[in-house]
């Protein structure tokens, strides 16, 4: 599957022939926002959704959205065009641009826009059937988690930590409270009732999270969401793990101790078969 066309600053060109400046304040600074939009059968979805959660992390860093939607959605439905495979990821990257170095925004200087595609690989079947290991950790991250900022260093340094342990994801507290998880959000399931942490500025409002919620309301499965105690997530029945492409993946371990009866428990299997069914009719339904 050929995915190596990317968009950068008006063009379409092989990824391989993609360059950008030393002095692009996205590498020097980190100083920039992403998103990313999974494509089903050749569609990308809630890409409505994705673009207004991407207008909220350019207001919240100052950076005027060089793009009206259409055109964002132009290119879009242009880049899968152009990219082979029926299922990809779209990654969008917007940077304040390259100009000296000089902590003060730049005036007069153009965004940079990038974007790229890959395949949308979802989990397999045996980690379905299986779940997953996680570890617990200090969400020591900045405290605008809400903004998709491409300064991603204490979520890699997290991750890597889990991936030090052998496990999948690391779950974060902060002040003795659930937010997330590295690059996932986490849903606790306690005595038959979904839990979720609320949207706020320490959790990514992520659109899988809205996803989850919305079948699990449609579904009449007892859910809320309320903050949640670190004590709660270590005696849980069942914890998820949820995300593009995570979709929704059961913990069954967490710092080595199991979750419920270390298995992927009966709302985790009920929610699961609920997102693949919403996967075939509504992501996957003919345009």
């Amino acid at each position: 599957m050929n995915t190596d066309i990317c968009y950068l600053n008006g063009q379409f060109l092989p990824l391989s022939e993609a360059k950008v400046s030393v002095l692009d304040r996205g590498f020097i600074f980190g100083d920039g926002v992403y998103e990313v939009v999974p494509v089903y059968s050749r569609r990308p979805f809630r890409l409505a959704e994705h673009l207004r959660r991407m207008q909220r992390s350019l207001d919240a860093i100052r950076l005027p959205n060089p793009l009206p939607d259409t055109e964002w959605t132009k290119l879009t439905n242009e880049l899968v065009a152009r990219n082979g495979g029926d299922d990809l990821s779209i990654y969008y990257e917007v940077t304040r641009g390259a100009a000296k170095r000089d902590h003060q925004f730049p005036v007069g200087v153009a965004p940079t826009v990038f974007m790229m595609a890959g395949p949308l690989v979802t989990p397999a079947r045996e980690l379905v059937e299986n779940g997953v290991p996680c570890i617990t950790g200090t969400d020591f991250r900045w405290l605008m988690c809400d903004v998709k900022s491409v300064s991603l260093l204490g979520n890699c340094l997290l991750k890597q930590s889990a991936v030090d342990a052998g496990a999948a994801e690391i779950v974060l507290f902060r002040d003795g409270y659930l937010t997330e998880a590295s690059a996932s959000n986490v849903f606790v399931v306690k005595d038959g009732v979904i839990l979720a942490p609320p949207k706020n500025h320490l959790v990514l409002p992520g659109i899988t999270y809205d996803v989850v919620l919305e079948l699990a309301a449609a579904a009449k499965l007892p859910h809320e969401v309320r903050e949640i105690r670190e004590s709660e997530v270590k005696k849980a029945d069942e914890l998820w793990l949820t995300s593009s492409t995570k979709e929704v993946l059961a913990v069954t371990a967490l710092d080595g101790k199991p979750v419920g009866d270390g298995k992927p428990g009966p709302v985790f299997r009920r929610m699961w078969q609920l997102y693949q069914d919403f996967k075939q009719q509504v992501m996957r339904r003919a345009a």
